[in-house]
């Protein structure tokens, strides 16, 4: 191999690793992006509470006949 062929073959190898190094990074930050809504949204839906005026029974069963 020449000088110019390994030289080729360290910048491409170097350019490799930056992209795959800029891929991980935009993951990582739409994954973030992503994680304060569900975390949002499952507060949410714990802190709802049943009606206290309605009995226990109602709502554990689902008419899928009608």
């Amino acid at each position: 191999m020449d000088v110019m062929g390994i030289a080729k073959l360290a910048t491409s190898i170097a350019d490799t690793g930056t992209r795959q190094d800029v891929a991980v990074a935009v993951l990582k930050k739409a994954q973030d992006i992503e994680a304060a809504p569900a975390t949002q949204l499952l507060e949410a839906v714990q802190a709802a509470s049943p009606a206290p005026n309605l009995p226990s029974h109602l709502g554990n069963h689902v008419n899928t006949t009608a």
